[in-house]
């Protein structure tokens, strides 16, 4: 009892800005991803897919993001200049309308291709974007055994509309869980359990993040991440 109640003092002791910052820290000391300029591999692993590699690169001062997607025999991606967009298929980018539509090639597919990168593994430094709405009260939770430091967060109307969860050690603020949900109430979304670290241009970001259903805890797949 004294233990669960030492868990809650501390919940109680840290606003949700101060567990933001202490997170951020933790990931970020040198304050790194404003300025990134890197790229870096995530191998996607899925029961019901055929392994997919992709190489990220970005240019945070220039505004340049290019996807580069290995999958069976083909390569295929897209590269923004500030906010031009372009597409490549095996080398060109002569695309016939067939190969768009089969390979879903279309900057609206590349835009969303692009933040969602940037956001996850721009993680916990993204929190701090302009929209991003932190509830003000910091929970303990148990997950998986373990308690955590939580931090709501939803976003403003045309940012987000999904409802995420945060779960951070509450020794060494590391981001180990993240959760969302399209609607709470029908359990719906997926939690994503994070593991080990991979040292990218001075950030610490999950090595391994393992994807699952919140209804049903159904396994998705798993990114492993390494450098270029």
């Amino acid at each position: 009892m004294a233990l669960c109640l030492g868990n809650i003092s501390l919940a109680q002791d840290i606003t949700a800005e101060q567990l933001l910052d202490k997170t951020i820290a933790f990931h970020d000391p040198n304050g790194n991803w404003k300025t990134f300029d890197g790229s870096f591999k995530v191998l996607m692993k899925s029961p019901s897919s055929s392994d997919r590699l992709s190489t990220i690169t970005l240019n945070a001062p220039k505004q340049q993001f290019s996807l580069e997607v290995e999958k069976d025999d083909d390569s295929y991606g897209y590269h923004f200049e500030k906010g031009n967009c372009t597409a490549f298929l095996n080398g060109s980018t002569e695309i016939s309308e067939e190969d768009k539509k089969a390979y879903r090639l279309t900057c609206e597919r590349g835009v969303t291709m692009k933040n969602y990168y940037t956001y996850l593994y721009g993680l916990p430094m993204k929190l701090k974007d302009p929209g991003t709405l932190l509830d003000d009260v910091v929970q303990m939770k148990t997950f998986k055994g373990k308690e955590y430091l939580v931090l709501k967060v939803t976003y403003e109307k045309g940012v987000g509309s999904d409802v995420w969860y945060f779960y951070f050690d509450p020794k060494t603020y590391a981001m180990e869980v993240y959760q969302f949900y399209h609607d709470e109430s029908k359990n719906d979304g997926e939690y994503i359990l994070l593991e080990d670290l991979e040292d990218i241009n001075g950030i610490q970001m999950p090595k391994t993040r393992a994807w699952y259903l919140n209804k049903d805890n159904k396994y998705l797949g798993t990114d492993i991440l390494t450098k270029s």
